[in-house]
């Protein structure tokens, strides 16, 4: 865990000194007081500032970009985050030249990066804390490949008569083919098999 000491007049003041440091705010912080300021000798002579040790509080999103970055480094590649904030936790976009090796095949190697991403983020969360891990909407695109697949396998289910079993599938890959075909007037859906290997199967009502 990061700490610094730092002196001052005051502890306010020594702390004040340390926060502008790090450039972060006082919740940040635990402060461990080392010494109390002393006025000596006629209010000068062998006076002591105050030393404080202050000790970050690691934050779950920067652990977790800090580890990409790490990673990143060691792989020898160039890419960038950016970070927002939607409904269901942060969402870190990643951009770069070299984004193939990072996503892998439909998306394989991005879920599993995601997954460590989590539980380093989750190591310094007081609460569940959710990243989804994105590359260049690599997800979007995803999603739209997989609602149109769901349309034209339902076609092929009607035409035929005879369910279609999906290839193996993680859960929200599973849930947005479940989502698609929720309410179609014809075909219904649901999941079989042990996991990694549960697929999808859409099949006549």
């Amino acid at each position: 865990m990061k700490k610094i000491v730092v002196t001052g007049k005051t502890i306010e003041l020594a702390v004040k000194s340390g926060l502008s440091q790090w450039q972060v705010s006082e919740d940040r912080v635990n402060i461990h007081i080392l010494e109390q300021p002393s006025r000596g000798l006629f209010g000068f002579i062998g006076s002591k500032e105050a030393k404080v040790e202050l000790e970050l509080i690691p934050d779950p999103l920067e652990e977790a970009i800090a580890f990409l970055q790490d990673m990143f480094e060691a792989m020898q590649i160039s890419i960038t985050i950016d970070t927002r904030k939607d409904r269901e936790g942060f969402v870190l976009n990643m951009s770069g030249s070299e984004l193939g090796i990072l996503i892998g095949k439909r998306g394989q190697t991005l879920d599993a990066l995601q997954y460590l991403v989590n539980i380093v983020a989750n190591r310094y969360a007081n609460s569940h804390f959710r990243i989804i891990l994105d590359a260049e909407n690599f997800r979007d695109r995803r999603k739209k490949t997989l609602e149109e697949l769901a349309v034209r396998l339902a076609n092929r289910v009607i035409k035929s008569k005879k369910e279609v079993i999906l290839e193996p599938m993680n859960s929200q890959e599973r849930k947005i083919i479940h989502a698609e075909l929720q309410g179609h007037a014809v075909v219904k859906t649901y999941s079989k098999g042990e996991e990694p290997n549960r697929r999808v199967v859409i099949a006549v009502k």
